[in-house]
């Protein structure tokens, strides 16, 4: 079925007026674009990310806006006329329900990472390359093997995944890094996030490649605020992974060692370029040893032990 797409830019101040007028009107449902809640949402959880896309601050640039949908048929016609009788400037395009649901994916291909893996999104077929395949769900969690992050990330795991090998993933997100070492041969993971929706979202990848409860393991919580947390996960890690932001690494530093075996691996990346100084540094200082660093784009990663 076809909808109307209707767009009304709105001040922010008025946003709330105007979704109860637009409801006298019969609009049952919106989804609202407001630039003071974006910057506000951006400025409260500064401490988890030191980037933000400039597609999608510029998404939000200048201007808020309503967003609603009517169906394209008599009742669907009548709504948008009664609406552009009362808001003219509204913009109205035509959308499908496949417009929604699946046009996103044609930006998600195989992507060959390393020298070893390929990401294949969950609905494309696996290419016939001899490499290994991590399948993946891409979603609203970070980690689809695009990032540059998360692909430095992996090509570190290829040193150092081996048969037996015991795995830790620190902000895990979608799960791709844990399951990555397990496709590389690792023997177990646990993940942990403190996004709520992470455990069944990485979960739900891992069973995409085979892997069930038995070898990979994901909890919410908090490792830098919950001791029980930090208590449940234990120790004797051979790797310790967390792709995540400069501040949360530095803050993590200090307690990596009690997590890792006495030779174990610790990688992390997430760095933007100008805080790669303070992330060694903290490192350094938590008796870790830099064996590498690597840079892609505008971003850094470190693998130590």
């Amino acid at each position: 079925m076809n909808y109307y797409e209707v767009t009304l830019n709105t001040p922010s101040a008025e946003i709330d007026a105007r979704c109860g007028e637009l409801e006298a009107l019969g609009v049952s449902g919106f989804i609202v674009e407001d630039e003071e809640d974006f910057r506000n949402f951006l400025e409260s959880n500064r401490q988890y990310w030191d980037y933000v896309d400039e597609d999608l601050s510029a998404r939000y640039a200048g201007l808020s806006r309503i967003k609603f949908y009517f169906t394209d048929d008599e009742d669907g016609k009548t709504q948008l006329k009664a609406i552009l009788a009362r808001y003219p400037e509204c913009t109205v395009a035509t959308v499908q329900d496949s417009d929604w649901e699946n046009n996103w994916r044609e930006y998600y291909k195989p992507i060959e990472i390393g020298e070893q893996l390929v990401v294949v999104p969950e609905w494309e077929p696996v290419p016939d390359n001899g490499r290994l395949p991590l399948r993946l769900d891409p979603g609203l969690i970070f980690g689809t093997g695009s990032h540059a992050t998360t692909k430095m990330c992996l090509r570190a795991l290829e040193k150092v995944s081996a048969p037996g090998k015991k795995v830790l993933d620190l902000g895990c997100g979608s799960g791709i890094l844990g399951i990555g070492a397990l496709v590389l041969g690792c023997a177990d993971c646990t993940g942990v996030d403190i996004d709520p929706k992470a455990p069944d979202v990485a979960c739900a990848n891992a069973a995409l490649n085979g892997l069930g409860s038995d070898r990979f393991a994901v909890y919410a919580g908090d490792v830098l605020q919950d001791g029980t947390m930090v208590r449940r996960l234990g120790s004797g890690y051979d790797l310790v992974l967390a792709n995540i932001v400069a501040d949360v690494i530095i803050a993590l530093a200090p307690r990596v060692k009690g997590f890792l075996k006495e030779d174990g691996t610790f990688i992390c990346s997430g760095i933007i370029d100008g805080r790669e100084g303070e992330v060694e540094a903290a490192l350094k200082s938590a008796g870790l040893r830099v064996v590498e660093h690597m840079h892609e784009e505008e971003w850094n990663a470190y693998v130590c032990n």
